[in-house]
């Protein structure tokens, strides 16, 4: 009865606005804002909104309307036509369009056909697709970047081989990464929402000449919503209503963004709140990941209970809120100035992998969490266009960001739990410039980074009330700071053949003092400058209409972070890392070779070949204090290690992508990655920790008028005991056993079918059956198994 009438409402309301029309992009999806409409004698003109839509009562039923736009072909369509087509209008792009820009490389737009690095570029329409629940399954969805996962609330992106901090994140350009990125997994990304992405580009490989420090493996570069101006001279109010439940770990998920825009003004304010369940795991798969007991507190004493349902993760769930406001105000055609304000908080959320290790048969851990991740960005952009001889694009970008974090671990049968806070206060400067010459472009700039870091230790009996001081994680008070000026050019010596080249020194500051009340450490203060070198060469070639060639050389560097230098914590059971104020800076060396094939109009082949080698690598290794080599560490004896310029390493590999058109609403989309990497470790080459299995992705999609369906697969090679780097083969627990009785890593496929429905031009509906087979398995070192079968239902509506 509830379906009958809501499909009855929806009838009543498409029927009531059957004069208002949509214009559309027809490869993208998007709407087509500031199209002008009219009849051949000009005496009935309209615009679409924002949202592409636009209101043509006033047109007669046998008029031909015409719709032109300076990006689109001229189309004409009669009004009865329109209006037997749902009330919409497929506009194509024209042959003078611009070609598909990147924001990436330059900070400034450039055309993706002339630069030689591989970008992966995602697009709102492949973000309303995937419909992911975080950033990190966002980035995954790709089928180019590779998640590892310790928890539910988390995600730690891994690219050719680098994870954690050797890759950079950006937030509307904005670096992200902190003095407190460290080497284990990392959860940063879930803090960027996914429903306020607007898009997103991923460079595939070091980034250093523009980004700095960390940028070995490549950089993620998220765009959250813009604010849109209103072209018509009045108010236009726009958004979106969105919701999302999903089975396997019961998310509920709402989410809201509405748009004022103006003339030269415009505000553009989202609210997202998610809430997750305890994830369950496929049925079908090792036994090894089950979940058959877990600890909880009764009577005030810890004890194991059986786990009703072996295939739920307890304890797995959290929740999360997103808020995000924009400004914008443009005073002239030459001036824009932008504020952003994002703030996202996590509940507490479970570290699910130290919660089912075991010591003689016991759980180890009664409690193992993550307090509420929480950051803050506030960043001001002003952008200027003149002819003046010195750029034709200045942006300067200044921006506060806040980071908050806390560990807290309780021994199974121990009353005392072990807390570490952290604060940061990260703030940050970018000056950029492009000036345009005859056949080539100039891009120069500076930046400076600081970070400040506040780092405290405590500890409570949970059945005293006592509490105390313990060792802080990081040495409270530390500073670190980056200063930098670049330059690159970007010269095209023929039609089809361009160059860029580039050059950045960096200067790193680093100053940490170290307490000396909990350990006797045998030096006082790490006082760190370093300067720092990188630049990057290469060239596109599009030889012919059937080939075209990518070859890049750069180099990349990561300077010693607070983390490297003064962490304390225990990295595996009976260790503990501690400082070590002697670290020096690891350096990249980068070179890959791409080809873009195009058989024809509607198949395309892309591969591309890379190798990069790493020295004075930073690495945990066995370590002495003055010749001690085991302390106590929260009352378990430990072995020392520290962070360390131990190895050299090296990792290659290649990448291919594929896309096959076999009509206008049939396509195939298939990508490949393959990767191999070892380090020297005590002067034999071992695996890389961070090389990934062989993975992919492959989808079919068919997509006409309302329906658009996507069925598609997930795969993941095996790593066998001997794949694996030593410090996994050391982390059974993580890992499925082999004959042997041996950890090894699984392969693994996914079955999954995406539709989506457009009810009318407000209304969207998407249903997903994800891991339709029921498969149990792990992502490469991950702590958590994914989720199994999994039903998602979203209803979204513009307005």
């Amino acid at each position: 009865m509830r379906l009958g009438l809501l499909v009855l409402f929806l009838l009543i309301f498409s029927i009531s606005s059957a004069q208002e029309i949509t214009v559309i992009d027809n490869s993208s999806g998007q709407p087509v804002e500031n199209v002008s409409i009219y009849n051949k004698d000009r005496s009935v003109s309209v615009k679409s909104d924002i949202s592409g839509k636009a209101d043509i009562t006033d047109f007669t039923d046998t008029e031909v309307i015409i719709f032109n736009s300076s990006s689109y072909i001229e189309a004409y369509r009669r009004k009865r036509e329109i209006l037997n087509n749902s009330n919409i209008v497929l506009l194509h792009s024209s042959e003078n369009q611009l070609e598909e820009v990147t924001l990436s490389v330059a900070r400034f737009k450039l055309n993706k056909d002339e630069i030689p690095q591989k970008i992966v570029s995602i697009i709102p329409s492949e973000i309303q697709l995937a419909n992911p629940q975080t950033s990190a399954d966002l980035l995954e969805s790709t089928g180019q970047v590779y998640v590892q996962k310790s928890q539910l609330g988390g995600g730690s992106p891994i690219i050719r081989g680098f994870a954690t901090n050797r890759l950079l994140l950006t937030v509307d350009g904005v670096r992200m990464n902190s003095a407190i990125f460290r080497s284990g997994n990392l959860q940063n990304v879930i803090s960027v929402d996914p429903m306020m992405v607007e898009s997103a580009e991923v460079i595939l490989g070091p980034g250093s000449v523009v980004y700095g420090s960390d940028a070995i493996g490549g950089v993620m570069n998220f765009y959250t919503l813009k604010p849109k101006f209103s072209f018509d001279g009045g108010t236009s109010i726009s958004g979106n209503i969105f919701t999302r439940f999903s089975t396997a770990n019961n998310e509920n998920t709402v989410h809201a963004d509405v748009n004022i825009g103006r003339d030269n003004w415009a505000f553009r304010s989202g609210i997202t709140y998610s809430d997750f369940g305890d994830q369950k795991m496929g049925e079908h798969g090792p036994d090894d990941y089950l979940r058959p007991e877990y600890a909880v507190r009764q009577d005030g004493i810890d004890v194991m209970v059986k786990n009703d349902d072996p295939l739920v993760q307890k304890p797995t769930g959290y929740d999360q809120l997103n808020l995000l406001q924009k400004i914008k105000y443009m005073p002239s055609k030459d001036w824009d100035f932008n504020l952003g304000l994002i703030y996202s908080e996590t509940s507490n959320f479970p570290r699910y992998d130290r919660l089912y290790r075991k010591r003689y048969g016991v759980l180890r851990s009664a409690e193992w969490y993550y307090g509420p991740q929480k950051w803050f960005l506030g960043d001001l952009n002003v952008n200027h266009r003149s002819n003046s001889e010195f750029y034709n694009k200045m942006q300067f970008t200044a921006a506060y960001q806040f980071f908050a974090e806390s560990r807290n671990d309780r021994n199974f049968g121990d009353p005392v739990l072990f807390s570490t806070e952290e604060n940061v206060h990260a703030y940050s400067a970018n000056l950029d410039f492009e000036k345009e010459l005859s056949e080539s472009k100039l891009f120069y700039g500076a930046e400076y980074v600081l970070n400040q870091i506040a780092s405290n230790g405590s500890f409570r009996n949970i059945e005293t009330s006592e509490i105390g001081e313990t060792a802080s994680r990081y040495p409270d008070g530390s500073t670190w700071q980056s200063l930098a000026i670049y330059t690159s050019y970007q010269w095209k010596l023929t039609e089809d053949f361009s160059l860029q080249s580039g050059v950045r020194y960096n200067h790193i500051l680093v100053d940490a003092s170290f307490d000396d009340r909990f350990y006797d450490f045998p030096f006082e203060k790490a006082d760190i400058s370093t300067g720092a070198l990188t630049g990057s060469l290469g060239l596109n070639w599009r030889q012919n209409d059937f080939i075209g060639w990518r070859l890049g050389l750069s180099t990349a560097f990561r300077a010693p972070n607070i983390d490297d230098i003064g962490k304390i914590f225990d990295s595996e059971p009976g260790s503990v890392v501690v400082p070590n104020p002697g670290l020096k800076s690891e350096y990249a060396y980068n070179a890959e070779l791409g080809a873009d094939f195009v058989f024809s109009d509607n198949i395309r082949l892309g591969l591309t070949g890379y190798y990069t080698y790493l020295d004075n690598a930073m690495v945990r290794r066995d370590f002495d204090l003055d010749g001690v080599t085991q302390i106590e560490y929260q009352g378990e004896p430990s072995r020392v290690q520290a962070i360390q310029n131990a190895a050299n390493a090296y990792v290659y590999g290649v990448e291919a992508g594929l896309e096959v058109d076999f009509s206008v609403a049939l396509r195939l989309k298939s990508q490949f990655s393959f990767t191999h990497g070892e380090e020297n470790e005590g002067g034999d080459y071992v695996p890389l920790r961070h090389a990934a299995p062989l993975f992919g992705n492959t989808h079919l999609i068919w997509n006409k008028r309302r329906l658009k369906f996507d069925l598609f697969t997930e795969y993941n090679g095996q790593f066998d005991f001997e794949d694996l780097a030593p410090g996994e083969q050391d982390k059974p627990y993580l890992y499925a056993l082999d004959d042997n009785g041996n950890p090894y890593s699984p392969s693994w496929y996914t079955l999954n079918l995406t539709g989506q429905y457009e009810l009318n031009t407000n209304w969207l509906a998407t249903v997903s059956v994800e891991n339709i087979t029921d498969q149990r398995y792990r992502t490469y070192s991950s702590g958590i198994a994914a989720v199994g079968r999994n039903l998602i239902i979203a209803l979204s509506y513009t307005f």
